[in-house]
């Protein structure tokens, strides 16, 4: 029988989940700072841990900072953390031209991973039979229990229906128009499946595991084969009415510019991601540069390679400018494999957004780059599959 709103059973399975949701985005925390995160009493805390350590969700650890006297005398504040043992979770990022897939303990410590190139935006029949095939092999060659695998997430590069899950009608996966991505691989795997967008996803992941721990307002900045971003505000994340907020590689920010495969001038997209980024030096190093031969230019302290990659970030910086006036996030946290041109990139985005924002505002957001690196869309799947695991578990 369900339970009913606004019962003290109802209210007390949404307190588990808050705690259990409290302990994965931090990582390692105690009980007090639980409390101090949710808003709940000690007592309740106390006793919600006390039931998620008997049911093997959370497990105490007898190391970490945490593990010390408290201050008013009392017994140490053991840390608690998800228990890695309790099961597994699959995370997928479906880019443009190639999946990751990873396989990850319930606090996200990664046992397994495989990546493949490969045409995905075209081809959704062999995309979708390479996830399936690489998840069931990479659990077993894990070794891991398959019963214990209670779900895959999905990061998709295009805009999802909120409602739906499923992928809008869009140009930039025309190819997946109708393809149901979660029945689909459901079918084949067992499993639950969860899809997301993938800069939605990347924000979640450095949020819970990364860069952007503690801030509950940020905006996370995927420069990659696309380009998007994802909003956390309140420590929620944000998808739009629609699903489709964050499409930041659309904004139009040159006039006149490249046509954009949205059908725009100009695109953002168009300027800073992988393949305009990399053109740019085609002319003096040749078609066939890459990410890596423009890192080791830096590297080497070229002037042009500064030049390209600090105008870059400027160009992330202005398309931001008026999301950061509106929104007011505490961090932006730039990921994606063009993150890796490191520091010009975030100089050129911390310049634009200094000079252009109003003085409290531009003062008091900072500008990092994600600490996931590549794995960061599918490390936010692996959370999203996290936390749809842990309110079924926690619900039965």
């Amino acid at each position: 029988m369900p339970e009913a709103p606004g019962s003290l059973t109802s209210l007390r399975s949404r307190n588990r989940l808050l705690v259990v949701e409290t302990v994965q985005r931090r990582g390692r925390i105690s009980r007090v700072g639980i409390a101090r995160a949710t808003g709940l009493s000690r007592t309740t805390v106390s006793s919600l841990v006390a039931d998620l350590l008997a049911e093997g969700v959370l497990t105490e650890t007898a190391d970490g900072a945490e593990h010390r006297a408290s201050p008013g005398g009392g017994r140490p504040a053991t840390p608690l953390t998800l228990n890695p043992e309790g099961g597994g979770v699959l995370g997928v990022h479906l880019r443009h031209a190639g999946i990751r897939v990873l396989f990850a303990d319930l606090s996200g410590g990664v046992l397994g991973e495989r990546y493949q190139e490969l045409d995905v935006d075209h081809r959704p029949d062999d995309a979708l039979a390479y996830v399936a095939d690489t998840a069931l092999d990479l659990v077993a060659a894990v070794g891991h229990d398959a019963g214990r695998v209670f779900g895959m997430g999905i990061a998709v590069s295009a805009p999802m229906q909120s409602q739906s899950r499923t992928l809008r009608t869009s140009s930039v996966l025309a190819g997946w128009t109708g393809v149901d991505i979660a029945a689909r691989l459901r079918e084949r795997v067992g499993l639950p499946v969860h899809v997301g967008n993938d800069a939605n996803l990347g924000a979640l992941a450095e949020w819970t595991f990364g860069a952007g721990q503690g801030a509950d307002d940020l905006i996370y900045v995927m420069l990659s084969d696309g380009v998007g971003a994802g909003l956390i505000l309140g420590g929620e994340l944000y998808e739009g009415a629609t699903g489709s907020a964050g499409e930041l590689g659309h904004i139009p920010v040159l006039d006149g510019g490249y046509v954009c495969r949205c059908g725009n001038r100009g695109c953002l997209e168009t300027v800073v991601g992988l393949r305009a980024l990399t053109s740019a030096f085609t002319h003096t190093r040749g078609p066939d540069t890459t990410i890596a031969d423009v890192v080791a230019l830096l590297a080497a302290d070229d002037p042009g390679a500064r030049r390209v990659t600090t105008d870059a970030g400027r160009m992330v910086g202005r398309a931001l400018v008026g999301i950061c006036a509106m929104l007011e996030p505490r961090r932006v946290v730039i990921g994606g494999e063009v993150a890796a041109v490191g520091r010009p990139l975030l100089e050129g985005v911390r310049d634009m957004l200094t000079r252009q924002l109003p003085p409290p505002i531009g003062q008091e957001v900072t500008v990092t780059a994600g600490r996931l690196g590549d794995r960061a869309e599918a490390l936010g799947a692996i959370a999203l599959a996290t936390q749809s695991t842990s309110a079924h578990l926690l619900a039965r």
